[in-house]
């Protein structure tokens, strides 16, 4: 199994996801467009993972390898192999298939409870957690869904969390991948970005991480392995 994963942001965690990969021994192709490196033409690997970052899915100006990001998922869809996009990663693929990336409409911070949609139930992937579960939020834009996409999951502040497209494409708005240790690692980087999403967040976040966040574990990584084992 050969796994190609792009980062969009000097600081990026896999966390459950990583555990997810790993635990199947795949191989990882990793590119960092954000650096100047340049994404695949081809379509080599058997799977497709798009992480987040801090730049709008729209911001061609000063991240110009975004369009040939939008590509790559729609190519990878269409030849059915699996593809992840979180965060960025699911307005980026919204945008590949006629979704309207909307700018700072639907701020969202912490641990916030995501609700499934009837569709979630029989999703091979959405099905894996309860039908109203906590999970980590960390956005201000948000998106509409794509015409030929299935929404899975919606919350208070974005009414679109979690899409399908075809077998095994999802973008989720939420940050599954980010475990306890890596929301710990997010608070001690960037205080100030969190205490301007979240006022008091710095002093909440350690009961909050034992409470929700340990919740969120667990269904991060039975999220992360349901969608694994699509590919």
């Amino acid at each position: 199994m050969r796994i190609a994963i792009v980062e969009n942001t000097r600081v990026t965690h896999h966390g459950q996801v990583g555990v997810a990969v790993h635990e199947q021994a795949a191989l990882i192709d990793l590119y960092k467009p954000w650096s100047g490196q340049a994404l695949p033409d081809a379509v080599d690997a058997d799977a497709l993972v798009v992480f987040g970052g801090e730049q709008a899915a729209t911001d061609d100006h000063s991240h110009p390898y975004l369009p040939a990001l939008a590509r790559l998922m729609a190519a990878y869809t269409a030849m059915d192999r699996p593809v992840l996009g979180i965060c960025l990663g699911a307005q980026v693929l919204a945008r590949a298939f006629g979704g309207e990336n909307q700018l700072g409409t639907a701020p969202e911070f912490g641990w916030t409870t995501v609700t499934l949609t009837d569709a979630a139930r029989s999703d091979p992937v959405l099905s894996a957690v309860p039908e109203a579960f906590p999970i980590f939020q960390w956005h201000s834009d948000t998106f509409t869904l794509p015409q030929d996409a299935l929404r899975l999951a919606g919350s208070c502040g974005a009414q679109n969390q979690a899409f399908r497209i075809g077998r095994a494409t999802y973008g989720t708005q939420f940050h599954f991948e980010a475990n306890r240790a890596v929301v710990a690692d997010w608070t001690r980087r960037f205080p100030d970005a969190t205490e301007r999403m979240a006022s008091g967040w710095v002093a909440r976040h350690p009961d909050l991480a034992a409470t929700d966040g340990a919740l969120a574990d667990a269904y991060g990584l039975a999220l992360a392995r349901a969608w694994v084992a699509l590919i």
